[in-house]
């Protein structure tokens, strides 16, 4: 019995060193968690482009990384771009906000 619970904890063990090794070789890469995160925020911020009448929802592009939002695309003025950048800041989980909108 001695020996089956010391295999055990070897086990136990390795399975935790080869995790830790495993993650390393991830770094810098999101989680899944994350990537749902990440994906809520985006989803969050393109319903509310929907809603809003200034805002033109299919011209601009959203991304987001590690609560970082990318904003990109054409849009017809400066209020559009502006408000657009003001809902993705003040949308739950944002921590950033990275404008690449071009007003035509």
């Amino acid at each position: 019995m001695n020996k089956a619970l010391h295999r055990a904890k070897l086990a136990l063990a390795a399975t935790a060193i080869l995790g830790m090794v495993s993650c390393a070789a991830f770094e810098g890469r999101e989680s899944g968690g994350q990537v749902i995160d990440d994906t809520t925020i985006s989803t969050k911020i393109r319903a509310q482009y929907v809603k809003d009448p200034i805002v033109q929802a299919m011209q601009i592009h959203v991304e987001t990384m590690k609560g970082t939002v990318e904003l990109s695309g054409f849009v017809d003025s400066k209020a559009a771009e502006t408000r657009a950048v003001e809902i993705a800041r003040i949308t739950d989980g944002v921590k950033d906000v990275r404008d690449e909108i071009v007003v035509r």
